[in-house]
This record gives structure tokens, C-alpha cells and sequence, in this order.
């Protein structure tokens, strides 16, 4: 993990080469990378994979064309269990893993073993759910988005992504499709200036400085930045939800076992209980809203 001090704040800038129909995107995460960690102890390398990740769900949500949320998942067998980062079109986020046993220093391949890829679109309103799922391929995050796009979205993409213990940023740039098709010249020396950025210069230089020290020969059109911050989903309202759907008998139970329910959001730890009033009413044609209390 880098330590090199950054005042760059959470932005997404987005910028286009004129005529080449190549689009880029970059990304900072700073109070919002901080607020992941700040609610969980990561080991270092998990770290690391978790701020690489919200980078680049940050970076494929910015080209949502609705309201709702992107969801990135990866899920297997190695000592990393479960990611989860959810994107909505508002660049707001959350995120979370789940691991079991020591967490190796090593290739994503070996923390996250016969893991699968998912990414989910899901509409606020007027348009199905959708979900992509591909085997887990490459040695970094960004390799296995690459490995995604190229076999499910048939967009030709590259992204750089780097997390440090108070930022992570990254940088994509993908080929939209032309209808005189791709140009590969222009395609070709985008790719080849983004190579040459570092993990330093991600995580310490500002979007527009980026984009002036690789692109300040191109035709490149910038836009204004989006703000970019932590807000986690979770309310009472979601838990009563959740907890309907396991049905009283279950509920009646937990409560008869414990004195109470509990439920823990694992993204950003909020406790909710329910005692045996509680549970009665988020059976009744009426519930009563109760006040949020943590267990000490």
C-alpha cells in the first residue's frame, strides 16, 4: 500500500478525443476510500484489491445512460470469499468484502481462487435488471475488467487503477464503436501514452494534469468533474423488508432463543435490533417505526 500524501478530493472527469470515438474517465477516491476502511480492519492485500475495485466500478458506472446502480461482484473459493461495490449513477458508493484464513501477498489469482465476475445493472425505474457473469481472469483487477469487457461487451477498454492508504484512483479509456469502425492509429497511441502513467501520479496528480501530461498533443475535449462520495443504502425500512421475508415463525425463533433480532450492515456496520414488540409489529397491518439502537 503507497503513503504518499494527496489533496486531490473525490472526482470523476470525464474527456473525449474528438473525431476518434475514444472516451476517458478518471477517477479520485479520497473521504470515500478512507470510509470503506474506516469500518473494517482489511488485511493489506485485500485492501488493495477492495480500492482497486471501487476505482473501477466508479470508472464503468460514470457511463450509465439511466438512473440506478452498477453492481461489481467477485465470488469464490480462495481466501477471498465475497466483494461487493455498488456504484449508483449519482457516483455515490459503498463497498465491502468478506475473507477466510491468512490473505497471501500475491496475484489476484491466488487471493480470489475459482472466483467469477459479476456485474449487475439495476434500473431505479422502467428497465429490467441485468446481469453479466464471466470467469475471474487476469492478475490484477484491472486485467479481469479488461478480460470482461472484452468478452461480454465486445468494447475494447483499458484501465488503470492504484489504492493507497488515504486515495485510490484510476483511468479508463475505451474504443466506442464508429460506423467507419474503430480507428485503430488513434486507438493505438491512447493506449500507449496511458501506459505510461504511474501509480504516483494517479494517486497525486489532479484529472486535468493527468490529462495534460499524456494527451496535450490530442484533440481532447474535457467536462466538468461529478463529485464522488460514500453513502451506504441500508435503512430500517430494507431490514423490515428482509426480515418479512423470512417469515414470523423464524423471527419468533430468534426472539424466543435471544430476547431480540439483530441485523449488522455489512457495508458500513450500522446495527439495527428489533425486540419482541418490534418483531410482532413487522407482522402487523401496521408497524410502528422504532428508533434504531445499537447493542453494546
Amino acid at each position: 500500500m503507497h503513503n504518499w500524501k494527496v489533496k486531490v478530493g473525490d472526482s470523476l472527469k470525464r474527456f473525449l478525443f474528438e473525431h476518434a470515438g475514444i472516451r476517458g474517465e478518471i477517477v479520485h477516491l479520497d473521504a470515500t476510500w478512507r470510509a470503506v476502511l474506516e469500518r473494517r480492519d482489511y488485511p493489506p492485500a485485500l485492501r488493495t484489491i477492495l480500492g482497486e475495485s471501487m476505482v473501477a466500478a466508479a470508472l464503468m458506472s460514470a457511463t450509465l445512460k439511466f438512473a440506478g446502480r452498477l453492481i461489481m461482484q467477485i465470488q469464490g473459493r480462495g481466501p477471498l470469499n465475497l466483494l461487493v461495490v455498488e456504484c449508483t449513477n449519482n457516483q455515490t458508493m459503498r463497498a465491502m468484502a468478506q475473507w477466510s484464513n491468512d490473505i497471501p501477498t500475491g496475484p489476484l489469482s491466488l487471493i480470489a481462487e475459482d472466483a467469477r465476475l459479476a456485474i449487475t445493472l439495476d434500473p431505479t425505474t422502467g428497465r429490467e435488471r441485468y446481469q453479466s457473469m464471466v470467469e475471474l481472469s487476469g492478475q490484477t483487477i484491472s486485467e479481469a475488467l479488461e478480460n470482461y469487457f472484452h468478452h461480454s461487451e465486445q468494447l475494447e477498454t483499458r484501465l488503470w487503477a492504484t489504492a493507497g492508504n488515504t486515495c485510490a484512483a484510476g483511468m479508463l479509456l475505451q474504443h466506442l464503436p464508429l460506423d467507419k469502425g474503430i480507428d485503430e492509429e488513434a486507438w493505438a497511441r491512447a493506449i500507449c501514452l496511458g501506459g505510461t502513467i504511474t501509480s504516483k501520479e494517479l494517486l497525486t496528480l489532479s484529472a486535468q494534469d493527468i490529462i495534460h501530461r499524456l494527451y496535450h498533443e490530442e484533440d481532447v475535449r474535457v467536462f466538468d468533474s461529478t463529485p464522488v462520495g460514500f453513502r451506504c443504502s441500508c435503512s430500517r425500512d430494507r431490514v423490515v423488508g428482509a426480515l418479512r421475508m423470512l417469515g414470523p415463525d423464524e423471527v419468533e425463533s430468534i426472539v424466543d432463543e435471544k430476547g431480540f433480532v439483530s441485523v449488522d450492515c455489512e457495508f458500513c456496520n450500522h446495527h439495527y435490533t428489533f425486540d419482541s414488540v418490534d418483531a410482532r409489529q413487522l407482522f402487523a397491518s401496521h408497524i410502528i417505526p422504532v428508533t434504531p439502537s445499537r447493542v453494546h
